[in-house]
Formats: C-alpha cells, structure tokens, sequence
C-alpha cells in the first residue's frame, strides 16, 4: 500500500477484522447501502466472511459505471473450513474481472509479490536453495513456493486434503511438492 497514491479505500472485509494493520490508510467499510460503493476511489479485497451477492453486485454496478482500482489481498478462490469450503476474495475478484473488464491486482500467495516482499524483509542473506515452503494446497502454497525458486513440502493430513489422500490430485494437476509430510 506504500506505492499506492492516497485514496479514499473501499474495505470488503467484516467489521470484525479490525483495522489495526491498517490505520494509515482512508478506509470504509462495504456494506448494503449502494452510495458508499460510488464514493470509494478504490476497492480492498480482504476478507469475504460477510460478503453477499448483494455485495458482489453493488461492486460489480459501481465498477462497471466508475472502473478504478481493485487489490486483493487475499487470492484463494476457495478455503477449506471445518464443514464445507468457503469463497474467498480471489473468487469475487475474478468474478467482478470477467463482468466488469478491471483488471485486480493480486497479493498473495501464489502470485511472486508475496514472496518478493518476504524475501526483501530476510535481506541479503537469505538463501533460496535452503528454504522450503509449507502449506496444504497444491495450487497456492506449493505452486507459488516453487514459482519463487523454493522447495515445496505438502502437509497431507490437513486445510485441503484432511481426510482425503493427496495423490490423485498431485497426478491431476501435475503440481507436484517436493516433500509430502503427513499432519504431525
């Protein structure tokens, strides 16, 4: 957020979230009333827990008549909870993309900013070669460790695959991690 220029920002995440890490920033929170989505001069893609199809719409409308930018802090398209899956922001970002022509910007993993920014912060020093990645989703986790130059162990057991065997969707999607680690 440091490169962006000041902007009155549009925050689609609960209330709940907080706004501690975000307090230099001009925020408002996106809710029902369609006025505070025309008024915004860009839009946060943070959280989804409370987004609606309502929501979605009103951001779609105001996008479509106003196109400014879209930066979405979380990509996964989908997250797995303790019951179903939830949608998470990147669904929601690639939805309004393919209805309304903005072009989000993603930060996150799998996408190499992340990493980048990562790497920045552990300085000169860092080593690449003897860092590995850890995660439980193949198409985040491993495929963006591995896009940024590092080993990628899967933990099988857990997020994604906590009751199915990851293989067949090793063999699926041809992602394949370094290591596979069953859940400690």
């Amino acid at each position: 957020m440091q490169d962006e220029p000041p902007r009155h920002w549009g925050l689609a995440a609960p209330e709940a979230l907080g706004l501690e890490d975000l307090t230099d920033l001009d925020l408002e929170f996106l809710g029902d009333d369609p006025v505070t989505y025309d008024r915004v001069d860009g839009i946060l893609l943070m959280g989804s827990g409370t987004w609606t199809g309502r929501r979605q719409t009103l951001l779609e409308q105001s996008l479509a008549r106003n196109p400014r930018p879209v930066l979405v802090g979380n990509p996964d398209i989908i997250a797995p909870r303790e019951t179903e899956l939830s949608i998470e922001p990147g669904y929601y970002a690639h939805q309004l993309a393919d209805r309304t022509g903005v072009t989000p910007r993603f930060f996150g993993k799998p996408f190499g900013n992340i990493f980048d920014l990562a790497f920045a912060r552990l300085g000169p020093g860092f080593d690449r070669s003897r860092t590995v990645m850890v995660g439980d989703s193949l198409h985040t986790d491993i495929l963006g460790g591995q896009a940024a130059g590092l080993s990628a162990a899967l933990i099988a057991g857990y997020g994604f695959f906590a009751g199915h065997d990851p293989v067949p969707a090793i063999a699926r999607s041809g992602i394949r991690p370094d290591y596979v680690l069953n859940r400690p």
